[in-house]
């Protein structure tokens, strides 16, 4: 086994993480750190076109055991690149009608091995005001209340995550104007010199 760090993060909608992350990236790349910055999503459509699949759309109509499959593929492969840092963006869960879906269920926890587990997190009122003022989303209406219950589910999911693979937890604020100070806590974090 290398000594790879696979590094999770994950973040509620409008938390910043694609900003935070893009810092965590230029920190590394100063440190002269070999990095692969993987969104988990686009690993899986690469083992869904393996098998024919096309569209990533198209991998929302296969069963549900193909789409597992495909994760638990995914999980697999990421496991397995050899460069000093691997930055996983995903999902930490996925809201649908009938609840919370998790988006790192113990088959992928198993399958990826991650090492550091991130939850990047802003303040439930910059959350609803960088929602609001982003013209390139199309997101469901949301309130306060409904932030806060997000937070605290996903520190929930993220904790148990941590129990389920002993990776280490860290939960980052990410303050308005101060991404990357929030970068800089996620660097240190992986004890890279």
């Amino acid at each position: 086994m290398s000594n790879t760090k696979r590094v999770v993060i994950v973040g509620i909608a409008g938390v910043g993480k694609t900003t935070v992350v893009n810092e965590v990236l230029s920190l590394l790349a100063q440190k002269d750190v070999k990095v692969d910055n993987l969104t988990f999503g686009t690993i899986m459509f690469e083992e869904a076109q393996k098998l024919g699949i096309s569209d990533r759309d198209e991998m929302r109509t296969l069963s549900t055991d193909k789409q597992q499959e495909l994760q638990i593929n995914a999980a697999k492969s990421i496991a397995n690149i050899d460069s000093d840092v691997v930055v996983i963006d995903t999902h930490l869960f996925i809201k649908t009608t009938s609840g919370y879906m998790p988006g790192l269920p113990l088959p992928i926890l198993e399958s990826l091995l991650p090492t550091n587990l991130i939850l990047v997190e802003a303040l439930p009122r910059d959350v609803l005001d960088r929602r609001s003022n982003d013209p390139t989303r199309n997101r469901d209406s949301t309130t306060i209340e409904s932030i806060e219950l997000d937070n605290q589910i996903a520190r929930s999911m993220l904790s148990s995550a941590g129990i389920l693979t002993s990776a280490s937890l860290l939960v980052v604020l990410n303050s308005d104007g101060k991404s990357k100070e929030a970068a800089e806590s996620i660097v240190n974090s992986l004890g890279i010199d």
